[in-house]
């Protein structure tokens, strides 16, 4: 795989800032962080994914041996139709996570900068007899994103795709939206511990599902399985809205608690000891941890996280040290999957 770190050629154009971490190398923004969010809910401009990793499957048995290594239908797959898909441990957790579309001889997808290689190792692993070639093709074909689609470009080709298919918007504007939609990152709202179920994978008519529960055996089903027809997964994703006092945004990896409001008005004033206690003596129970989080221009500061799955939807919450509120996204309940329309 290219080095994650190296820079786009659009970061010449004008108003370009670098992202940052995982997201070097392309631009966080353009020098309009909500006109860039409006522009793409509008459905105009596309975003520079290019530091992403690229990956291509050719060879007669690609759709029959991805099929049985994923969690995603791919017998039969049409070409031009995106998917989504997953590889999971034998206990069911994520272990890769990607997106592709095939063209009728390859099938071509993306993955989180950095973990290209990995997936390819394991790949190669599982060729055994299978007529398939998997390559690297990072250096030759880089991802951009438009309102409801991606596309993969000839690298050499990204300026003249970037004059076609302007305005370009950063980074910043495509992770607010989103996370917005629920749509779960690998890697960054999610852990090694994370099963489909606990972040929306299952949700069927999404562009983003990635669990297909209509097919044969794979690695890790029958953790789905169960969890699916049983409900209650152990954890869930949730989408927070942050308090916007404060012109900050709670750090990847930040302990969820309750709001010490919240336990001053529940707690007992007397411990076991029969002294008065304070509950700021006592240290919040984590109750889960933060992955994304972005500025939205309609909602203000937004984010996800994962959250025990018995944590009352209504109860106050702080992110970081953040006050926040939740709009659930997996049901607490059932393991199903859903998301109130906004009307």
């Amino acid at each position: 795989m290219t080095d994650a770190t190296s820079a786009s050629p659009l970061l010449a154009l004008p108003g370009a800032v670098a992202g940052d971490g995982v997201d070097a190398g392309v631009a966080a923004h353009y020098g309009s962080l909500f006109g860039e969010q409006r522009a793409l809910a509008a459905g105009e401009g596309f975003v520079d994914l290019s530091h992403r990793d690229v990956l291509r499957v050719a060879g007669p048995d690609r759709l029959t041996w991805l099929h049985s290594l994923t969690t995603q239908f791919f017998e039969g797959l049409e070409p031009g139709r995106w998917v989504h898909a997953l590889v999971l441990s034998p206990q069911g957790h994520v272990e890769h996570a990607f997106a592709g579309v095939d063209d009728g001889e390859a099938f071509t997808a993306h993955t989180e900068p950095g973990r290209g290689a990995a997936l390819i190792a394991y790949l190669e692993r599982m060729k055994f007899w299978s007529e398939v070639e998997v390559s690297d093709v990072t250096a030759e074909i880089a991802v951009a994103w438009r309102p409801g689609r991606y596309d993969l470009v000839p690298r050499a080709q990204l300026q003249q795709y970037a004059e076609a298919a302007g305005p370009a918007a950063g980074l910043w504007a495509f992770e607010a939206l989103r996370i917005e939609r629920g749509e779960p990152r690998f890697g960054i709202d999610t852990d090694e511990r994370t099963i489909p179920n606990e972040v929306g994978w299952l949700e069927a008519g999404q562009p983003w599902a990635a669990v297909h529960l209509d097919k044969g055996c794979y690695r890790g089903q029958e953790t789905v399985a169960r969890v699916n027809n049983l409900g209650r997964p152990p954890r869930r994703l949730t989408l927070l809205h942050l308090d916007g006092s404060e012109n900050r945004l709670p750090a990847q990896g930040s302990p969820v608690v309750e709001d010490a409001a919240s336990l001053r008005s529940s707690s007992s004033p007397r411990g076991t000891s029969g002294r008065i206690e304070t509950p700021e003596a006592r240290p919040p129970k984590p109750l889960g941890v933060v992955g994304s989080s972005a500025r939205h221009h309609e909602l203000g500061p937004i984010a996800l996280a994962l959250v025990k799955r018995n944590l009352d939807v209504s109860a106050p919450l702080l992110a970081g040290d953040l006050p926040a509120a939740q709009e659930p996204i997996v049901d607490p309940e059932v393991g199903l999957h859903f998301r109130r329309d906004r009307n």
